[in-house]
């Protein structure tokens, strides 16, 4: 549920009331998550035109109301007189955009008070707006009801209870694994694999190509299995749409502890002060000596490895969704560096290091080595130990985490190429 904000209040709530406004025409000024006197007479006149209580408060009934405006879509039952054609028109989208999102459908036999799915004119995924839980909620709402073909499930339930969301498509034999946002702070990682995703979609559907691929063909040869969001409540701590409450009480506590890590922009870990990507079982006992050396013995915002490998329900998760599927390469999203790491000690999959070359070649990204200090436990080591295939770590961007979102493009022209790659480098 989308929380009730109105005028004085900051955040993340705010920058997706003032994205719909924005999109629906009404509100014209910079999505800055401040809710101040543009966004509020913004909103009034929004719900007076849409037979609102004009209040200036964003409550569950003005949320319903402005809610297609974040999916990019909304449900129409159709009436007399309807057209596929005009409906389109209406919504500024395109007649193909309409029957991509209701399969089987004949245009020529509307049917009386049935109910079509009607797309919006515009990207679901938004690179304005911060990738918070909730957000990503929405984008794959929106997604998988314009693109039915995109299926999405719950790999389980993160410490607080948030789903930890799947994404697939594709129909090909051969399987790919793509997660992100292991890392709190890294979460525009999950904003760049949505936008992929949507592109991916789209160029599907139109019979278009990703990446110079022809998408129907990348289609056909490979199921693609992704996580956007591995750690939904440390990204929701980060984003700022936790900020009270028993949990963020308690991480606050626990970031006391560490005064040289800022709060909660620095945190990496999973709520409980678990870093995600140190739990899995690839030199676990090698990654606790080297992080209780740095100091980092109990729950901390960063590489706390945890009492025990697989001790926490995100990285659980992935492992399990893992061991269930077939996959045959995986990446691992996070941020910075530019870099590319493929190895895990001395194993060797098969064209692993020439797949990171090609990667290499089409994002100018650089093909490394782990250091040392972080080369253990991550779920790479884990999959590349236990299925002798390639598995990488891409450090997208650079600076200092959380990247501005003002990134993001720059960061998506590098990494379309990767992701596009994946798809068939082992099939």
């Amino acid at each position: 549920m989308l929380k009730t904000v109105s005028r004085g209040d900051l955040g993340p709530f705010v920058e997706l009331a003032q994205l719909a406004l924005t999109r629906s025409g009404y509100y014209t000024s910079e999505i800055d998550g401040v809710f101040g006197p543009e966004t509020y007479a913004a909103l009034r006149r929004y719900q007076s035109a849409w037979g609102l209580r004009p209040d200036g408060v964003a409550g569950p009934a003005t949320w319903a109301a402005l809610e297609s405006w974040l999916t990019g879509f909304y449900r129409r039952t159709v009436r007399p007189g309807d057209t596929l054609y005009d409906l389109a028109r209406a919504s500024g989208t395109t007649l193909l955009a309409v029957e991509t999102a209701n399969p089987g459908l004949d245009p020529t036999r509307l049917r009386v008070g049935s109910s079509l799915i009607v797309p919006r004119g515009f990207d679901v995924v938004s690179g304005e707006v911060a990738m918070t839980p909730s957000y990503l909620e929405l984008c794959v709402r929106g997604l998988t009801a314009r693109y039915p073909f995109i299926t999405a499930g719950s790999a389980g339930a993160s410490v607080m209870g948030r789903s930890l969301h799947t994404l697939k498509m594709g129909s090909g034999a051969n399987q790919v694994f793509y997660n992100a946002a292991h890392h709190a702070n890294e979460w525009i990682t999950t904003s760049l694999f949505m936008k992929f995703l949507e592109r991916y979609a789209r160029a599907y559907s139109a019979g278009g190509t990703l990446f110079g691929q022809d998408a129907g063909s990348l289609f056909a040869l490979t199921t693609l299995y992704m996580m956007p969001m591995v750690n939904p409540d440390g990204v929701a701590l980060v984003t700022g749409e936790l900020t009270e409450g028993a949990y963020y009480d308690a991480a606050a506590a626990i970031a006391a502890d560490y005064p040289s890590v800022p709060f909660p922009s620095g945190w990496k870990a999973n709520i409980r002060g678990v870093d995600p990507n140190l739990q899995y079982p690839a030199g676990w006992n090698e990654a606790r000596e080297i992080k209780f050396a740095l100091g980092y013995v109990s729950p901390a915002p960063r590489d706390y490895v945890g009492a025990a490998p697989l001790e926490i329900p995100e990285s659980r998760a992935v492992y399990n969704l893992t061991r269930a599927s077939d996959f045959t390469l995986t990446l691992s999203y996070h941020t910075q560096g530019e870099v590319i790491y493929w190895k895990y000690l001395n194993y060797l999959p098969q064209n692993s290091y020439e797949i990171a070359q090609r990667f290499s070649a089409v994002s100018g990204y650089s093909v490394e080595l782990v250091p040392v200090a972080s080369g253990y436990a991550g779920y790479k080591d884990w999959f590349i130990a236990s299925y002798d295939r390639p598995g990488y770590t891409i450090e997208a961007g650079r600076g200092q985490n959380p990247l501005p979102l003002t990134d993001l493009p720059g960061i998506y022209a590098a990494n379309e190429g990767i992701l596009t790659l994946a798809l068939t480098a082992t099939a």
